[in-house]
């Protein structure tokens, strides 16, 4: 198969829209009704618990992890096929053709492709990530700084790599403009915080 045969095998891959199957055929609900009405593995957590959420996460790095380190060695050994493969699959998610291209908001799906060519690098931002979430509880805030963080750890950790980094900034500002709108209720203060978010939706489902 060509290059862009399995470019676009990584895209529809990445569109396979796990939170919404996990939600409609496992708990019997629309997750666009619940919740932030995203459809990503935070919005499955508040909504369903870590039963649905830990599952639907870990498929969702699969989808990003799947197309970089299985179909690129098929496909060629050009440096920057597996970075094609990785953005494809992102694209998906976010824009999955199977749920009309309003998909999730792509973390994990990135985060899966970038564990699969600079492990190193994810680590650092995992690092971050976690620091944000523990000091201010929004989600939101975590990934985008951990996403802002991975070009510079990149560039720490692979320096000699130009696609790793082009993809590090490319997925950062793809997350942002996916995150525009929790960028607007935090600066409105209206941004629900992690923990309190789940409390409220237990406490509303009993």
């Amino acid at each position: 198969m060509t290059i862009w045969l399995w470019a676009a095998i990584s895209y529809l891959v990445g569109a396979i829209p796990t939170s919404y199957l996990a939600a409609r055929y496992g708990a019997g609900i629309n997750l666009r009704e619940h919740g932030s009405k995203n459809l990503g593995a935070t919005n499955v957590y508040r909504v369903l618990g870590w039963k649905y959420a830990i599952p639907v996460g870990l498929v969702d790095v699969a989808k990003g992890v799947v197309p970089v380190a299985a179909f690129a060695p098929l496909a060629g050994i050009q440096p920057w096929v597996p970075v094609l493969f990785g953005v494809a699959a992102v694209v998906g998610h976010v824009y999955s053709v199977f749920v009309g291209f309003k998909g999730g908001k792509g973390v994990a799906t990135a985060a899966g492709a970038v564990l699969a060519l600079s492990p190193a690098a994810l680590g650092m931002a995992a690092v971050v990530w976690v620091l944000v979430l523990a000091a201010t509880g929004y989600v939101s805030a975590a990934s985008m700084l951990g996403a802002v963080f991975f070009p510079v750890a990149v560039r720490l950790t692979s320096p000699e790599n130009p696609y790793i980094l082009g993809l590090g900034i490319a997925l950062a500002a793809f997350i942002l403009v996916t995150h525009r709108s929790n960028i607007r209720r935090l600066a409105t203060g209206q941004e629900n915080r992690f923990g309190r978010r789940v409390r409220e939706a237990r406490w509303k489902s009993r």
